[in-house]
C-alpha cells in the first residue's frame, strides 16, 4: 500500500497467560501469535512496520530480528494505548500518510478488512477511522459513542462508561487507520485524567470530533477476527477458529478433509488439488503436499515436502523429508531429519530412515533402520536390516549401489560400501567393501544335533 505504514501494539505484560513466556510468543497453530498481525500487514505490502515492545522485548526482538520492513520502539512503562503509539512515532519519523494501527493480540484479523478500513478512510478524507464491531454484550471493550446525526463523537472505555454508555453495543476494537500528522498532534495533548491513569490513543476521536474533522467507523463483518487473546482460554479458542478457515480455504480449492474437525493444518503448508486428507492428520511448519497424495489417518507430517501421488499410510511420521512422486510410506514408518525418498520408493511398516538418500523404486518394506546412507535404485531392503552407523563417538556412511539384493536380519557396520547388483545373504554382519555383483554371507555354518531338542530335554526331566 503506498503511503500507509503500520503499528502493531505488542507491550503488554500478557499477566493472564500465567506464563514465564511473554503473550506475545506463544504458539498458535505453530506460529508465535505476533506472526499474525505481521502476516496480515505483510499480505497488504506495508513497507514499514513498528512494532512497539515491552514486556518480553528482547526475546520478541530475537525472534523477529530478520523479519522484512519491521521496527521495534520501546516502551519502558505500561502508561497506555496513547503512549505506546507516541513510541512507535519515533520509528516514524518524517513519515506523512496513513498510520495503520493494530493490535498484537488480534491473530484473526483479515487482510481484506484492513483493507477496506483504509480504503474508506482514504475515500472519506477522514483523519480518524476506528474499526468496530456490534456485539449482544459489550463487555470489557470501549464504546462508541455516536451524536445525534450518528457520527462518531468520542469512545469511552468500559470501566469510565456510565450505566447508559455500557448499554451500547457497538464497541472499538482498537484497530484504526489515522493521518499521521493528526496523530501526532493528538497524542502531544491527551492526558490520563481516567479511572486506569492512563494515557488513551481512543481520545483522539473526540479530539477529531471538537475540531471538526472527519471521523468515521466501520462494522466488521465477523466479530471473530477482532477477538483480542489475554488468556489460554481465548488462546485454545482462537486456534479452533483459525483451524476451521485454513480446512474451509484448502477444501475450496480442491482437497478432501475427512472428519475435518479432527485435522490440523498450520498456516504456512501448502496442498495440492485432489490430495485426500484421513482424520487425525497433522500438517506442520512449511509441509509442502503435492497433488493426488492420501494422507493416511494419524500421520504427522512436520516440514516435509511430498510429490504428487506420495501415499502416507496411517500413523507415520514424516520430519524434514523430502519425498519424490508416487512414494509410499508406512504404516507406522518414521521419516528423520535429512531423508531424501525418490519416486516410487516404498517404505514400510515399522522402517526408520535417516539422513539417507534412497534412490528410485528401492524398498524397505518392514522392521529396518536406515540411517546415514546413500541407496541406490532399484534396491530391497529384507526386514530387520540396520546400517550401523554409529560407533559411540561418529557417524559413517553406508553406499549401496543400484540393484542390491539385502536379505533379511543382515547389519551394514559403517563405513562400508556394497557395489551394484550384489546380493547380501540373509543374517549377514557386512564389515567390509563388498564389490559389485558378489554374493557375501558371514553366517556361522549351520550344525545340527540329533535328538537333542526339546522332547529329549522333557523326558530328561521326568527321569
Amino acid at each position: 500500500m503506498d503511503q500507509v505504514a503500520a503499528m502493531v501494539l505488542a507491550a503488554g505484560k500478557g499477566t493472564r497467560m500465567k506464563s514465564a513466556l511473554t503473550k506475545m510468543l506463544h504458539p498458535l497453530l505453530g506460529l508465535p501469535l505476533l506472526s499474525y498481525p505481521l502476516r496480515t500487514l505483510r499480505e497488504l505490502n506495508i513497507d514499514r512496520q513498528v512494532v512497539v515492545i515491552g514486556s518480553g522485548g528482547q526475546e520478541i526482538m530475537d525472534f523477529f530480528n530478520d523479519w522484512p520492513g519491521l521496527s521495534f520502539a520501546w516502551q519502558r512503562e505500561q502508561k497506555g494505548t496513547a503512549d505506546a503509539a507516541a513510541a512507535a512515532l519515533t520509528g516514524l519519523e518524517g513519515f506523512s500518510g496513513n498510520v495503520l494501527i493494530v493490535c498484537g493480540d488480534v491473530p484473526l484479523l483479515r487482510a481484506k478488512t484492513l483493507e477496506e478500513l483504509v480504503t474508506r478512510h482514504q475515500q472519506s478524507r477522514s483523519v480518524v477511522s476506528v474499526l468496530s464491531a456490534v456485539l449482544p454484550d459489550g463487555e470489557a471493550y470501549g464504546r462508541l459513542v455516536l451524536d445525534a446525526a450518528g457520527n462518531l463523537e468520542k469512545i469511552v472505555e468500559a470501566r469510565d462508561a456510565s450505566p447508559a454508555e455500557l448499554d451500547i453495543r457497538r464497541i472499538n476494537s482498537g484497530i484504526y487507520c489515522v493521518d499521521a500528522d493528526f496523530l501526532r498532534q493528538a497524542l502531544a495533548g491527551i492526558d490520563c485524567d481516567n479511572a486506569q491513569g492512563e494515557y488513551y490513543l481512543t481520545d483522539m476521536v473526540a479530539e477529531a470530533y471538537q475540531s471538526n474533522r472527519k471521523v468515521i467507523f466501520f462494522d466488521v463483518a465477523d466479530p471473530d477476527e477482532i477477538m483480542g487473546i489475554n488468556d489460554r482460554e481465548q488462546l485454545s479458542r482462537a486456534e479452533v477458529l483459525l483451524a476451521d478457515r485454513i480446512r474451509k480455504q484448502w477444501q475450496a480449492a480442491g482437497v478432501t478433509i475427512r472428519f475435518p474437525d479432527l485435522v490440523d493444518i498450520e498456516p504456512e503448508v501448502t496442498i495440492g488439488m485432489d490430495t485426500t486428507i484421513e482424520k487425525g492428520v497433522s500438517l506442520k511448519g512449511k509441509t509442502v503436499v503435492g497433488s493426488g497424495c492420501h494422507l493416511g489417518e494419524g500421520a504427522i507430517l512436520q516440514d516435509v515436502q511430498l510429490g504428487d501421488g506420495v501415499d502416507v499410510l496411517p500413523y507415520s511420521v514424516l520430519e524434514q523429508a523430502k519425498v519424490e512422486a508416487g512414494a509410499q510410506i508406512g504404516p507406522f514408518a518414521r521419516l528423520r531429519p535429512g531423508t531424501i525418498l525418490h519416486e516410487k520408493v516404498k517404505i514400510g511398516n515399522f522402517v526408520e530412515v535417516k539422513k539417507a538418500e534412497i534412490g528410485n523404486g528401492s524398498k524397505a518394506s518392514h522392521l529396518s533402520y536406515i540411517g546415514d546412507a546413500t541407496v541406490g535404485s532399484g534396491v530391497n531392503i529384507g526386514a530387520g536390516t540396520i546400517t550401523c552407523n554409529y560407533d559411540g563417538f561418529k557417524k559413517y556412511q553406508t553406499i549401496i549401489e543400484d540393484g542390491v539384493f539385502v536379505g533379511s536380519d543382515s547389519q551394514f557396520v559403517a563405513p562400508v560400501h556394497i557395489g551394484k547388483n550384489a546380493l547380501v545373504g540373509a543374517g549377514s554382519t557386512v564389515t567390509k567393501d563388498v564389490p559389485e555383483n558378489a554374493v557375501v554371507t558371514s553366517r556361522s555354518r549351520q550344525t545340527i544335533y540329533p535328538n537333542r531338542g526339546m522332547a529329549s530335554r522333557a523326558g530328561k526331566g521326568k527321569e
